[in-house]
């Protein structure tokens, strides 16, 4: 499964991430005191979902042999009724049958999933 380390020191609030051997920054904007200098954590969580699904999409089109050119996952976080996250799917190559079926099959993504039912989060002192 993923594994993953994040170290912040005195920078306000630039954090160096490495997710499974990939380095990341991640940060926040200079609206809550840091310097943009990579994606906010909920930005990573958007980025998360976002290539899960066109993942998982690209996936399930080419088993059944379908001519998908291409996936846009469009991903927005709102605060209407609660945090909600709205996701457009653009599709392109396959038809209107096709892309339902692509759209029902983005309901069930991995990290989709995990979202909508909520994961555990142990915490425990190193």
């Amino acid at each position: 499964m993923a594994h993953g380390i994040a170290r912040i020191g005195k920078d306000h609030y630039r954090t160096g991430i490495n997710v499974s051997g990939h380095d990341l920054i991640g940060d926040e904007g200079p609206g809550l005191g840091g310097k943009n200098a990579g994606p906010a954590p909920y930005d990573f969580l958007l980025a998360g979902l976002g290539a899960c699904t066109a993942i998982t999409l690209r996936m399930y089109a080419d088993r059944k042999g379908w001519p998908l050119e291409s996936v846009e996952v469009g991903l927005r976080l709102l605060n209407r009724d609660g945090l909600r996250i709205d996701r457009v799917l653009t599709i392109a190559g396959l038809d209107d049958e096709q892309m339902a079926r692509l759209a029902d099959i983005a309901e069930r993504t991995p990290v989709t999933l995990t979202l909508k039912g909520g994961l555990p989060i142990d915490t425990r002192l190193a």
